[in-house]
């Protein structure tokens, strides 16, 4: 694709970097900040910890209000700098904070958390593909759990990449 439509050029806006395959929100972003320096936000997962911890007195929030607020944190014209520092802080200070904070309060089982509901719905995928509305109602009646709850999934897995949808709300593995 970078050859024949971008003409060998590498693209630099964040519309054009998630039309290649498998590049989401967040890798776009990083490619940005990263490669071409630009004023915006990322966030990864330990960026949206440090910005629940601090700015959201650690109530889980949408993503959409944890890239609102890191919007708004970006210093003008010190992008890269800002989110080498929160990734530094992520993985040294963060990590000490979730490993006391884990001795304290047993982890939940593995088969509550979202990364095992995602691995179920690309295990559906992987079989075939899907009327959105068919495969809500396949995954509540193997695993519970309402409608919103699958939706928000299917908006991360596809903002990520690992799925996609078509007009006529068929959702698929990507090719």
């Amino acid at each position: 694709m970078i050859v024949d439509i971008y003409k060998g050029r590498f693209p630099d806006t964040e519309q054009e970097l998630i039309k290649l395959p498998g590049l989401g929100r967040y890798t776009a972003r990083a490619i940005l900040v990263f490669a071409y320096k630009k004023d915006i936000a990322m966030v990864d997962t330990n960026i949206r910890q440090i910005i629940t911890h601090f700015f959201l007195h650690d109530i889980p929030q949408s993503e959409k209000i944890i890239q609102e607020v890191a919007d708004q944190l970006v210093p003008k014209g010190k992008s890269w700098e800002w989110h080498q520092a929160l990734m530094d802080y992520g993985a040294l200070e963060l990590v000490k904070k979730k490993l006391s904070k884990a001795k304290s309060r047993p982890a939940g089982p593995f088969k509550e958390t979202n990364r095992y509901f995602r691995g179920r719905m690309l295990d559906l995928l992987r079989e075939k593909e899907w009327k959105r509305n068919y495969f809500y109602k396949k995954m509540i009646t193997l695993y519970g759990k309402d409608i919103d709850f699958y939706s928000d999934m299917l908006k991360g897995l596809e903002k990520d990449g690992l799925i996609s949808s078509s007009k006529t709300d068929i959702i698929s593995l990507p090719e």
